[in-house]
């Protein structure tokens, strides 16, 4: 876990290894910014406005709000209170993302056939609140960065590799006093990181207001 805040330089940079979560505290007007380091990596993203109270960033309640059928720069993030808590400013990828899918946790995997435990976006977003001393009572559906998911209407949803490129980023602004939590996907059974299935680490930037 990466909590940053007290004693954080205007611009620090981080890494979130492959398969981990972590942390970050924001201050509203704070940017952060996800590089996809070989192009192929989907971070699962949460955040929750300071204080911790059960408010979290909400994709129902901001696809209410979205003009477009997928996040992108311009979209407005909004929680479960429609209040503003997150904003993509930069997308420098081909805006390929999702919010409609759960994060994976143990009982996926189970399904998809493994067997004992496996590393999951559920379980470190647990684990990155923890270090905030914060537990949620259900886990919100996070905003997939670079999740290639095929979605027409009437037709089935598949998960496909990413089409973004190494290097490619995002940037979130926030609205609001936040703890973001990223998320470096861990799975490794379907193609949702990559036809090579294998986890990658992302690099991390936070830059504060001035």
């Amino acid at each position: 876990m990466l909590p940053v805040g007290l004693g954080m330089t205007r611009e620090t940079a981080h890494k979130v290894a492959a398969g981990r979560g972590a942390g970050f505290a924001l201050p509203g007007g704070a940017t952060i910014r996800i590089i996809n380091t070989l192009g192929s990596q989907v971070v699962a993203t949460w955040a929750f406005p300071q204080p911790l109270n059960g408010e979290y960033m909400s994709m129902e309640h901001t696809r209410i709000h979205a003009k477009n059928s997928r996040p992108q720069a311009g979209t407005v993030f909004y929680t479960n209170r429609h209040r503003p808590v997150l904003e993509m400013t930069v997308d420098s990828s081909p805006r390929v993302h999702d919010w409609y899918l759960a994060a994976c946790n143990q009982q996926r995997y189970e399904l998809l056939g493994h067997e004992g435990p496996h590393a999951s976006c559920e379980d470190n977003l647990h684990d990155a609140l923890a270090a905030f001393d914060h537990q949620l009572a259900i886990v919100p559906c996070p905003l997939n960065l670079f999740e290639n998911v095929s979605f027409m209407f009437g037709a089935p949803m598949e998960i496909k590799s990413p089409v973004s490129m190494p290097g490619d980023d995002v940037y979130l602004r926030a609205h609001l006093d936040c703890v973001v939590v990223l998320s470096s996907c861990p799975q490794d059974i379907l193609e949702t990181n990559g036809p090579d299935r294998t986890p990658s680490d992302i690099e991390v930037e936070v830059t504060l207001p001035a």
